[in-house]
């Protein structure tokens, strides 16, 4: 559907919960759906929607409620505790509306019974000291009951807080200060806002804890619009671009995702990701129904679809012909699964071009750059090191000095000088997107939000992203190649390697034994040792996955030429990652030196010819065998794991698949 006498640069506002009356109040957008909720069963069952019109109502009145109600004062700090859906879309633009700081969290089973289910949630309510929590009426409930039972510090933080019902803000009667289009009759201009101006704290977003505990992230009204509108800017978005997600609402990209459709007038469809996760299939539903355009997915998702995506199901037929931006996030970015997921999906439509490799961290705000470019037609991207890159930095011109534009560079992470391209270091980036700081870590922030190059180079602060990239090629292709903090130190010639090739070797020497992803490589006491989880059949199956310790060394050694002194089988579910997939390395550490894996396998091979291998039975009993290491040849480990080595293929292109 298009939209007459609409230029995608206006109107530009300098928050993003501005646009909202403005296309409340358009004829064409008055009644266009916003956000469409799918329900869990399927993509075509039931749903429900927000026309911007209601969502500016809803904003408006929420506002009323909780600041103009006396229940808050502007600036103070709410944490809002929705499950996915509408109702967390409402909340968080009302928020905005209301001018109040709000921290959106996955709200943790109401038992509180397993402290892993709760501990973010005392950290985030130590850490903002929010004066308020919004929840279902149910959910309250069960919080007062546990309240009541409960003396600990988690019963205190929450016994301190109004407790606000969802129920109570969210309504669709017409209120006196809105007139028949949704439009706030006191809301004139950008001057006259009540809400969150453009360098006031909007949102407290949390770090994923990839490499460490998850530290709260300032983001001012301003930094996180000029994000959305960097983001519209690089997908080409606009009002007739039709948007599909099941990424968690309440964090990182998902949330910026609601932001970003506002800000281009578009359409967004929601589901569960908890709905996805049950059946992957749905995501492709979603597309194919809603001829979706967009859509942004972890780059676990292509694996886990190619798998599970029923793909064979004849009732309902999947086309992706109208995708233009499939992105994908996470990194670094691995070209062999998006290869598969094209070679596969090409045949129901999907357009090679739409790949668009993407690059995003919480301190920016989230989005920082893509590979994608409207209109290339790039069938096929440059390949390093079996990655894909995610930014295209193009030549060095006076264009890159505006201000207003997104800045990255490669650094020497000890020097802090500028490096040549070709030469991997750490990925800064400066931008109007940059958020504040952390919260509560004057010195921190300090160190990571306002670095300099030794180069002097003019300008805003750079962010230490602590990621690790390289640029490559005459358009400057940046490569995301791991992080810093989890660089695996060896000794001798081979200096270093980044753990994600040792766990990829790992799954792909056995990929009907391990589960792919599940996986994470370190360094511990001088030896690199690698946990990797086993699909739930093959747990009985002590001798063998013996044997598989053995192979993973084995097909580690001949792919990286890395020597491992530690394998580590697991149950299902040990290997800790954060809510969008990513290996949270360090804690997989932290749980093994402390026993908190439920092993099923453990080899420790130590001196070069002998092992010493661990079974644990059901009850979690460790049998101790010392046993003289047998060379596996290649072709029995092939016969008997389907082991699928790939050589050297690190300089392979991604090659088109038309």
């Amino acid at each position: 559907m298009n939209y007459e006498n609409y230029d995608p640069t206006f109107p530009d506002q300098p928050v993003v919960d501005l646009y909202l009356p403005i296309w409340a109040k358009l004829p064409a957008f008055r009644f266009k759906p916003a956000f469409i909720w799918v329900e869990d069963d399927s993509a075509t069952g039931r749903r429900s929607e927000l026309t911007y019109s209601d969502l500016n109502r809803s904003a408006e009145f929420i506002s009323q409620k909780l600041v103009r109600g006396g229940l808050l004062k502007r600036r103070e700090t709410v944490v809002v505790l929705s499950p996915p859906g509408l109702q967390l879309v409402e909340i968080i633009f009302g928020c905005q509306r209301a001018g109040l700081v709000a921290v959106p969290v996955m709200p943790p089973h109401p038992s509180f019974g397993d402290e892993r289910s709760h501990h973010h949630l005392v950290r985030v309510m130590s850490q903002t000291k929010p004066k308020a929590a919004i929840a279902s009426p149910d959910y309250i409930g069960k919080v007062k009951q546990y309240v009541s039972l409960n003396e600990n510090r988690l019963s205190h933080l929450m016994r301190s807080l109004v407790w606000v019902s969802v129920e109570e803000l969210i309504a669709r009667a017409l209120v006196d200060d809105v007139d028949d289009d949704g439009h706030s009759r006191h809301l004139t201009s950008s001057d006259s806002y009540g809400g969150c101006k453009p360098d006031e704290v909007y949102l407290i977003q949390y770090t994923s804890g990839a490499t460490g505990i998850p530290k709260p992230v300032l983001v001012t009204a301003g930094s996180v619009a000029h994000n959305a509108r960097a983001a519209r800017k690089s997908y080409d978005l606009h009002p007739s671009s039709m948007i599909a997600s099941w990424l968690p609402q309440y964090h990182d990209c998902g949330l910026v995702f609601l932001l970003l459709t506002v800000v281009s007038g578009a359409t967004c469809v929601l589901a569960s990701p908890n709905s996805f996760l049950r059946r992957p299939r749905l995501w492709l539903e979603m597309i194919t129904e809603f001829r979706a355009t967009c859509t942004p997915v972890p780059s676990f998702t292509l694996p886990l679809v190619v798998k599970r995506g029923d793909v064979s199901n004849s009732r309902s037929v999947i086309n992706l012909w109208s995708m233009k931006n499939l992105i994908i996030i996470n990194e670094p970015i691995h070209s062999e699964p998006v290869e598969e997921f094209v070679k596969i999906f090409s045949n129901f439509g999907l357009d090679p071009s739409s790949i668009s490799p993407s690059y995003g961290l919480a301190e920016n705000c989230t989005f920082v750059s893509t590979a994608w470019r409207a209109n290339n037609h790039r069938e096929s991207f440059p390949c390093y090191n079996k990655l894909l890159p995610s930014a295209k930095l193009g030549s060095t011109t006076a264009d890159e000095e505006n201000e207003e534009e997104t800045r990255i560079i490669v650094v020497d992470e000890e020097s802090g000088e500028l490096v040549k391209d070709g030469i991997e270091g750490e990925i800064w980036v400066s931008s109007p997107s940059n958020a504040l700081g952390y919260l509560g870590n004057p010195n921190m922030t300090r160190e990571i939000f306002y670095a300099r190059p030794k180069e002097g180079i003019i300008g805003r602060g750079f962010i230490r992203t602590g990621d690790r990239g390289i640029i490559l090629g005459e358009e400057r292709f940046l490569f995301v190649t791991g992080r810093c903090a989890d660089v695996i130190r060896l000794p001798g010639d081979k200096a270093e390697v980044h753990p994600h090739y040792l766990e990829t070797a790992a799954y792909e020497a056995f990929p009907r034994i391990l589960r792919g992803g599940c996986m994470a490589a370190f360094e511990d006491s001088g030896k690199v040792t690698l946990v990797a989880e086993v699909l739930q059949k093959n747990k009985g199956e002590k001798a063998e996955l013996g044997r598989v310790c053995e192979g993973i060394r084995e097909a580690i050694q001949r792919r990286e030429n890395v020597n491992v002194g530690k394998v580590v089988l697991v149950t299902s579910g040990d290997v800790p990652k954060t809510t969008s997939g990513k290996i949270m390395r360090w804690a997989a550490k932290d749980k093994v030196i402390r026993g908190g894996m439920r092993i099923i396998s453990e080899m420790d091979f130590g001196m070069v010819g002998n092992s010493t291998m661990v079974n644990k039975d059901e009850s979690g009993t460790s049998s101790n065998s010392n046993n003289r290491k047998t060379s596996i040849a290649s072709e029995d480990l092939t016969a008997a794991y389907s082991f699928s080595g790939h050589g050297n293929t690190s300089r392979r292109t991604l090659i088109s698949l038309l």
